[in-house]
């Protein structure tokens, strides 16, 4: 079955902070940023991080560590047009993290064209959701 024919189920915010060591506070501030829209105490980030990218990057890095224990994330991200890469900065340097996420590269390596060609970014965003991460890896 091509990934066109089946359903990608996709784990929620909330169902990622159930399944991590993340503290209630931090899930707190997660789900702040979520519906809010901005930065608080525990989730840290600046101008030019849109909100939902920073969701996406604290999604990858839930499901990717569940067993870190997440008091505090300062999210360094420069975000363009289809990607969003930068740096997780977890309990004040405690652990990094570099990631790239990135739906153009993701449509791209599935086949994915629009109408005029290109890498289909908005359909990749749509169905994968926070998974169209190039990389994501611990430094």
């Amino acid at each position: 079955m091509s990934v066109e024919q089946e359903v990608v189920q996709i784990p929620t915010l909330d169902q990622l902070l159930a399944a991590s060591a993340a503290t209630p506070e931090f899930a707190e501030a997660a789900h702040r940023v979520a519906s809010e829209g901005r930065g608080n105490e525990r989730v840290v980030f600046g101008p030019g991080n849109p909100p939902v990218k920073v969701v996406r990057a604290l999604c990858g890095l839930l499901e990717k560590h569940p067993a870190l224990v997440i008091e505090k994330i300062e999210v360094r991200g420069q975000s363009g047009c289809s990607d969003y890469r930068g740096e997780l900065i977890v309990n004040g340097g405690e652990r990094r993290f570099r990631f790239t996420w990135d739906c153009a590269w993701k449509a791209a390596e599935l086949g994915w064209k629009d109408y005029f060609g290109e890498p289909d970014q908005i359909r990749a965003a749509r169905t994968f959701g926070y998974r169209c991460f190039q990389h994501f890896e611990e430094i």
